[in-house]
């Protein structure tokens, strides 16, 4: 009924639509779903396992099934020719890595295995880096939480699959193969920053001595978490509750990053240019960035904590992070609606742009990368513009552009959404599509947005039996190979069309380029997605005089933002002042 509501108001408005190309029906409680890079194949993470279907045909061509396994998270990413690696986290915080290659799906790792029911760890998050070599996952077990880095035997694991298969096809075979797998090692283990050993946080900031800037920033960012804290918690100023509200849990974000600029530790370049050599970390609460070379502890130290080898301080508290896809650009959404975009080909930060005062809480942020630029924009000659897609809690979503030599400044694409059921639960740039978002609002709406114009291209309409399955969270891909969007749809309660296996849940494929409405925005994507140009190491003279060079170019947009700041920053002096005055006065 809601959907058939849907498609009157759309056609009230005169708004094409478009409805989907193909459809099949899922596995049974889906909740996962996402599509190789080179968009051959989708993977699906549901109860009793996951499998491997072929994306032009919504055919399955593999699974693996395990009873009392359901599947809520899911990654692909593609090891060599013909082979894929998944990795996939359960209901219970299990993590595992498995490996499809010639119509199997292959169990190469286990990450946490419950060895200790009184130790339990839980797998909150999980992600394996582009061509299966690292994997970092966030752990959770007694209060505490960390960040584990792991490094996969990619080679060995392919070797072995082979073995796999060549023993599988012996005339002899019986047809079960038990292959034992090469271990994954951990490289390091990243837990929240503390003051270094010799430095104590307790009283005043003032009483702290400072020797370095790395040890003042931790010690500032613990200081400042502390006191957000005592704000929320006012009552647990006690000694034996505030170390509880101290020790707990902190949520981490992280992001891998590939080659770039000049790195600390040794002289020598990363050995493969698409090989991650670092990860970057954020703490819920916290102001700064932390980068962590992957790099394992010394043999003689093997229990010694990491200490970060950079750390990029920001003036507010960190919401959100995105880092493009040649990983040389890292954009945090602050507090207090700021955009800070760090360059680290330079070192430095890019640009600090104010988005909006009214929309500060930032949700989610993403990078788009190939963002065509219009023949006619003055500004196209700039080798260092970068665009972001911010979406807000309010619903509010934006745009950014920044860069080097450029006019920093933000657009407004949407409105605040006046009712819970109208905000935006993806908004997400389709890379193929020039100049359009795809949204999916929380009451089902599927459409196309104009992000120039601000005028909605198409409603992307499911069947009147169906409507799209939990839109607050919906279940869907993207395939920019065959530009195709895959989504999942529930049947409607009001609708007594029986369906066939008794589940009620399908899988819908809209493909754009067959649509005449779209088929103009359609663009050509590079066949190389990472620009060689940033994956390199720079030596040091060379970075210094392209940041230089980039200096001279920003020297009016960095005036404008030092007189930003400094007016900033004397609002906050006055604010903290008759904070003190009202304290004084108590």
């Amino acid at each position: 009924m809601e959907a058939v509501c849907r498609t009157e108001a759309s056609r009230e408005k005169k708004t094409p639509t478009l409805g989907p190309s193909l459809a099949t029906q899922l596995p049974e409680s889906t909740n996962c779903l996402v599509c190789s890079e080179d968009g051959s194949y989708l993977s699906l993470g549901h109860s009793q396992g996951l499998s491997v279907w072929c994306a032009s045909s919504l055919i399955c061509v593999a699974e693996w099934l395990q009873d009392r396994v359901e599947i809520t998270s899911i990654q692909m990413t593609r090891m060599a020719e013909g082979a894929y690696m998944l990795g996939t986290v359960d209901d219970m915080g299990v993590a595992r890595v498995f490996a499809y290659r010639c119509e199997g799906i292959h169990l190469l790792s286990v990450i946490n295995i419950m060895e200790n029911i009184n130790e339990r760890r839980i797998c909150l998050t999980f992600e394996v880096s582009d061509g299966g070599d690292y994997g970092a996952a966030s752990i959770s077990c007694n209060g505490a939480l960390w960040l584990e880095l792991y490094h996969f035997p990619s080679e060995a694991w392919l070797r072995e699959l082979e073995m796999a298969r060549s023993q599988k096809q012996h005339p002899n075979s019986s047809g079960d193969v038990d292959v034992k797998y090469s271990p994954v090692s951990v490289v390091i283990k990243i837990k929240p920053p503390k003051i270094p050993t010799g430095r104590t946080s307790d009283g005043p900031l003032e009483g702290l001595q400072m020797t370095d800037f790395l040890t003042h920033c931790l010690a500032l960012d613990i200081h400042t978490s502390r006191s957000c804290q005592q704000e929320l918690h006012p009552f647990s100023t006690e000694a034996g509750k505030m170390k509880e509200t101290d020790e707990s849990p902190r949520r981490c974000t992280h992001h891998f990053l590939l080659p770039c600029g000049q790195f600390p530790g040794g002289n020598k370049p990363a050995s493969q240019p698409g090989l991650p050599v670092a990860v970057c970390v954020w703490w819920s609460g916290s102001h700064n960035l932390l980068q962590y070379l992957l790099q394992k502890a010394p043999k003689n130290k093997p229990d010694m904590e990491p200490m970060p080898d950079a750390l990029w301080p920001n003036a507010k508290e960190i919401l959100c992070s995105a880092v493009s896809r040649c990983t040389r650009y890292i954009a945090l959404g602050l507090d207090d609606g700021l955009v800070c975009v760090w360059d680290r080909q330079s070192g430095s930060s890019l640009s600090v742009v104010l988005v909006s005062a009214t929309d500060s809480g930032f949700f989610r942020m993403q990078f788009v990368d190939y963002w065509p630029v219009s023949a006619d924009d003055p500004q196209a000659f700039t080798v260092a513009k970068v665009n972001l897609l911010v979406l807000c809690k309010s619903g509010t979503i934006y745009t950014v552009t920044t860069g080097r030599g450029t006019l920093s400044g933000s657009v407004q694409l949407t409105e605040r959404s006046k009712h819970s059921r109208d905000l935006p639960a993806v908004a997400a740039s389709v890379p193929f599509l020039q100049f359009l978002l795809l949204v999916v609002r929380r009451n089902g709406t599927m459409l196309l947005q104009d992000a120039v114009n601000k005028t909605t291209v198409c409603f992307l309409i499911p069947p009147t039996t169906h409507m799209i399955a939990t839109p607050c969270n919906p279940v869907y891909a993207l395939n920019t190979k065959q530009q195709t969007l895959y989504i999942k749809g529930d049947q409607e309660p009001s609708c007594s069309v029986p369906s066939k296996g008794g589940s009620q849940s399908q899988l819908f494929s809209f493909c754009f380029g067959e649509s005449d409405i779209i088929k103009h925005y359609i663009v050509s994507l590079p066949d190389s997605q990472q620009p060689q140009e940033s994956l390199r190491c720079v030596a040091l003279e060379e970075a210094c005089d392209s940041y230089l060079q980039q200096r001279v170019v920003s020297v009016d947009e960095r005036n404008k933002a030092l007189r930003q700041t400094w007016k900033q920053l004397e609002e906050t002096a006055a604010k903290v002042q008759q904070r003190d005055s009202r304290a004084a006065a108590s």
